[in-house]
């Protein structure tokens, strides 16, 4: 048994690239930027702040809502699979890419939020993971007010 699942909060890099065939199918591609914040080490190492950059693929349904409604900026919740695949550039050597394809998007920007729930939620039923989070936040909120607490572990 083996699980490939990937979920990712993060920011819309670019505004999305989306592609439409001939079949009536599309296909939707966007970086999506996921930051590690900075803090400072109990002996007062700082650690300085870690931006990942990933290479997202939405398709068919997916792709239609994201061209629609996602813009650079926006923040989003993804979860899909991780795929790995190659090419041979014009210098002739193989280069290899690693994208997540998209199983189910939130967007959680205020001004999208409501347009792009209710268009998503038609294709699938709304994910929980986003749910408990929200209410978990004002329960956190008091903690991290207290800078002794503003270490990673």
């Amino acid at each position: 048994m083996s699980v490939n699942k990937v979920i990712l909060l993060g920011n819309v890099g670019q505004d999305p690239k989306v592609k439409y065939f001939d079949s009536g199918s599309a296909v939707a591609t966007f970086s999506l930027a996921t930051t590690d914040r900075a803090y400072t080490l109990a002996n007062g190492t700082q650690v300085p702040e870690r931006t990942e950059w990933h290479n997202i693929v939405a398709s068919n349904r997916w792709a239609e809502i994201v061209d629609k409604y996602l813009h650079k900026g926006d923040k989003l919740y993804v979860e899909g699979k991780l795929r790995t695949r190659s090419y041979t550039d014009q210098a002739g050597a193989t280069r290899y890419v690693t994208e997540v394809y998209v199983d189910y998007f939130e967007m959680l920007t205020p001004k999208n939020a409501s347009s792009g729930v209710s268009a998503a939620s038609s294709v699938q039923q709304p994910v929980t993971p986003a749910q408990p989070q929200q209410s978990q936040q004002p329960q956190a909120t008091p903690v991290q007010d207290n800078p002794a607490d503003d270490l990673p572990f």
